[in-house]
Protein backbone atom coordinates (compact mmCIF):
# COMPACT_ATOMS: atom_id res chain seq x y z
CA UNK A 1 0.00 0.00 0.00
CA UNK A 2 1.42 3.38 -0.87
CA UNK A 3 2.42 5.81 1.70
CA UNK A 4 1.71 9.48 1.00
CA UNK A 5 4.40 11.90 2.24
CA UNK A 6 3.93 15.91 2.47
CA UNK A 7 7.47 16.47 0.96
CA UNK A 8 9.43 14.70 -2.61
CA UNK A 9 11.90 12.19 -0.27
CA UNK A 10 15.20 11.69 -1.84
CA UNK A 11 17.42 8.80 -1.69
CA UNK A 12 20.49 9.95 -1.90
CA UNK A 13 22.08 6.63 -2.43
CA UNK A 14 23.14 4.49 -5.40
CA UNK A 15 22.24 1.04 -2.93
CA UNK A 16 19.77 -1.79 -4.45
CA UNK A 17 18.94 -2.96 -1.19
CA UNK A 18 17.75 0.58 0.11
CA UNK A 19 15.93 0.74 -3.12
CA UNK A 20 14.09 -2.14 -2.14
CA UNK A 21 13.17 -1.77 1.18
CA UNK A 22 11.77 1.98 0.60
CA UNK A 23 9.63 0.48 -2.72
CA UNK A 24 8.42 -2.73 -0.50
CA UNK A 25 7.34 0.03 2.03
CA UNK A 26 5.32 1.56 0.06
CA UNK A 27 7.30 4.71 -0.48
CA UNK A 28 7.50 7.09 -3.45
CA UNK A 29 11.00 8.39 -4.09
CA UNK A 30 13.74 9.73 -6.53
CA UNK A 31 17.13 8.46 -6.18
CA UNK A 32 20.00 11.13 -6.84
CA UNK A 33 23.13 9.14 -5.21
CA UNK A 34 25.82 11.31 -2.89
CA UNK A 35 29.29 10.75 -4.23
CA UNK A 36 31.74 11.09 -1.52
CA UNK A 37 35.17 9.54 -0.45
CA UNK A 38 34.62 7.21 2.52
CA UNK A 39 37.28 6.80 4.99
CA UNK A 40 38.80 3.17 6.18
CA UNK A 41 38.92 4.48 9.25
CA UNK A 42 36.47 5.44 11.97
CA UNK A 43 37.94 8.47 14.25
CA UNK A 44 38.82 8.01 17.50
CA UNK A 45 37.67 4.57 17.43
CA UNK A 46 34.08 5.22 17.66
CA UNK A 47 31.89 3.23 14.83
CA UNK A 48 29.02 4.63 15.90
CA UNK A 49 30.31 8.56 14.81
CA UNK A 50 31.65 6.99 11.57
CA UNK A 51 28.47 6.48 10.50
CA UNK A 52 27.06 9.35 11.55
CA UNK A 53 29.87 11.26 9.49
CA UNK A 54 29.39 9.61 6.55
CA UNK A 55 25.75 9.87 6.07
CA UNK A 56 25.66 13.27 7.23
CA UNK A 57 28.50 14.58 4.57
CA UNK A 58 26.46 12.40 1.98
CA UNK A 59 23.28 14.29 2.49
CA UNK A 60 25.26 17.81 2.92
CA UNK A 61 26.56 16.73 -0.68
CA UNK A 62 22.77 16.17 -2.13
CA UNK A 63 20.45 18.15 -0.17
CA UNK A 64 21.30 21.72 -2.02
CA UNK A 65 20.35 20.25 -5.24
CA UNK A 66 16.94 20.23 -4.03
CA UNK A 67 15.23 23.75 -3.52
CA UNK A 68 12.02 21.86 -1.80
CA UNK A 69 12.76 17.81 -0.73
CA UNK A 70 13.63 15.56 2.45
CA UNK A 71 16.97 13.66 1.81
CA UNK A 72 17.80 10.58 2.97
CA UNK A 73 21.24 9.34 3.40
CA UNK A 74 22.49 6.48 5.07
CA UNK A 75 26.05 4.77 5.92
CA UNK A 76 26.54 1.09 7.06
CA UNK A 77 29.49 -0.77 7.87
CA UNK A 78 30.91 -3.83 9.90
CA UNK A 79 32.74 -3.24 13.08
CA UNK A 80 35.04 -6.07 14.50
CA UNK A 81 38.15 -5.86 16.84
CA UNK A 82 37.77 -2.09 16.78
CA UNK A 83 37.92 -1.70 13.00
CA UNK A 84 35.87 -1.08 10.45
CA UNK A 85 34.61 -3.43 7.95
CA UNK A 86 34.30 -1.55 4.70
CA UNK A 87 33.04 -2.83 1.32
CA UNK A 88 35.64 -5.32 -0.31
CA UNK A 89 38.16 -4.05 -2.92
CA UNK A 90 38.25 -7.65 -4.89
CA UNK A 91 37.25 -11.15 -4.83
CA UNK A 92 41.11 -11.35 -2.45
CA UNK A 93 39.47 -8.77 -0.20
CA UNK A 94 36.25 -10.10 0.53
CA UNK A 95 37.75 -13.68 0.90
CA UNK A 96 39.97 -12.19 3.61
CA UNK A 97 36.57 -10.37 5.19
CA UNK A 98 34.53 -13.10 4.93
CA UNK A 99 37.56 -15.80 6.55
CA UNK A 100 37.80 -13.10 9.28
CA UNK A 101 33.63 -13.14 10.21
CA UNK A 102 33.34 -16.85 10.13
CA UNK A 103 31.82 -18.15 12.65
CA UNK A 104 32.38 -14.75 15.12
CA UNK A 105 29.69 -12.16 16.12
CA UNK A 106 30.28 -8.54 15.12
CA UNK A 107 28.20 -5.46 15.10
CA UNK A 108 26.63 -3.84 11.77
CA UNK A 109 26.05 -0.10 12.13
CA UNK A 110 23.85 2.26 10.15
CA UNK A 111 24.05 5.86 10.01
CA UNK A 112 21.18 7.75 9.11
CA UNK A 113 20.34 11.34 7.88
CA UNK A 114 17.12 13.48 6.75
CA UNK A 115 17.65 16.84 5.54
CA UNK A 116 15.18 18.74 5.02
CA UNK A 117 15.01 21.64 2.04
CA UNK A 118 15.05 24.34 2.24
CA UNK A 119 14.55 25.01 5.95
CA UNK A 120 17.73 22.92 6.52
CA UNK A 121 16.67 21.09 9.18
CA UNK A 122 18.00 17.61 9.97
CA UNK A 123 17.33 14.56 11.89
CA UNK A 124 20.23 11.86 12.56
CA UNK A 125 20.19 8.48 14.20
CA UNK A 126 22.23 5.76 14.58
CA UNK A 127 21.50 1.69 14.99
CA UNK A 128 23.22 -1.11 15.75
CA UNK A 129 22.63 -4.99 14.61
CA UNK A 130 24.46 -8.27 15.95
CA UNK A 131 25.40 -10.73 13.16
CA UNK A 132 26.88 -13.95 12.83
CA UNK A 133 28.28 -14.82 9.70
CA UNK A 134 28.20 -18.53 8.61
CA UNK A 135 32.00 -20.10 8.81
CA UNK A 136 32.84 -21.50 5.15
CA UNK A 137 34.84 -24.62 4.09
CA UNK A 138 36.77 -23.50 1.26
CA UNK A 139 34.02 -25.20 -1.48
CA UNK A 140 31.56 -23.00 0.23
CA UNK A 141 33.33 -19.70 0.39
CA UNK A 142 34.76 -20.12 -3.51
CA UNK A 143 30.41 -20.94 -3.96
CA UNK A 144 29.50 -17.55 -1.98
CA UNK A 145 32.27 -15.61 -3.85
CA UNK A 146 30.90 -16.97 -7.06
CA UNK A 147 27.45 -15.18 -6.44
CA UNK A 148 28.67 -12.07 -6.47
CA UNK A 149 26.78 -10.86 -3.30
CA UNK A 150 29.89 -9.37 -1.71
CA UNK A 151 30.03 -6.54 -4.32
CA UNK A 152 29.39 -3.30 -3.25
CA UNK A 153 28.44 -4.80 0.69
CA UNK A 154 30.38 -3.54 3.78
CA UNK A 155 31.06 -6.78 5.30
CA UNK A 156 31.59 -8.73 2.02
CA UNK A 157 27.77 -10.05 2.49
CA UNK A 158 24.49 -8.69 1.88
CA UNK A 159 21.30 -10.33 3.58
CA UNK A 160 17.95 -11.87 2.16
CA UNK A 161 15.81 -12.28 5.88
CA UNK A 162 15.85 -13.55 8.89
CA UNK A 163 15.94 -16.95 7.28
CA UNK A 164 19.45 -16.41 5.35
CA UNK A 165 21.86 -19.19 4.87
CA UNK A 166 24.98 -17.26 5.44
CA UNK A 167 23.73 -14.23 7.73
CA UNK A 168 22.21 -14.46 10.89
CA UNK A 169 21.14 -11.35 12.85
CA UNK A 170 21.32 -12.56 16.70
CA UNK A 171 20.53 -8.77 18.00
CA UNK A 172 18.73 -6.03 16.21
CA UNK A 173 17.17 -5.22 12.97
CA UNK A 174 17.46 -7.25 9.68
CA UNK A 175 16.29 -3.88 7.87
CA UNK A 176 19.47 -2.67 9.59
CA UNK A 177 21.34 -4.95 8.38
CA UNK A 178 20.10 -4.63 4.95
CA UNK A 179 21.25 -1.11 4.81
CA UNK A 180 18.05 0.87 6.12
CA UNK A 181 16.52 0.40 9.57
CA UNK A 182 13.07 0.78 8.41
CA UNK A 183 11.34 0.74 12.16
CA UNK A 184 13.31 3.85 12.93
CA UNK A 185 13.22 5.63 9.79
CA UNK A 186 8.99 4.96 9.41
CA UNK A 187 9.02 6.92 12.71
CA UNK A 188 10.89 9.44 12.03
CA UNK A 189 9.53 10.02 8.64
CA UNK A 190 5.58 10.32 10.53
CA UNK A 191 7.78 13.28 12.69
CA UNK A 192 9.08 15.35 10.02
CA UNK A 193 5.39 15.02 8.02
CA UNK A 194 4.24 16.36 11.11
CA UNK A 195 6.47 19.22 11.19
CA UNK A 196 5.73 20.60 7.16
CA UNK A 197 1.99 19.77 7.65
Amino acid sequence: MAKSLPFRLILASGSRDRRKLLADAGYAFEVSPADIPEPRVAAYGDCRQYVQEVAWLKAAAVARKFDNALVLTADTVGWFNGEVIGKPDDEADARRIIRSLGGTIHELWTGVTLWKRPEDWQFSWQEVSKCRVKRFTDAELDAYIATNRWVGCSGAYSIDGPDDPYVRVVEGSVSNVIGLPMESLERMLMQAAKLVD
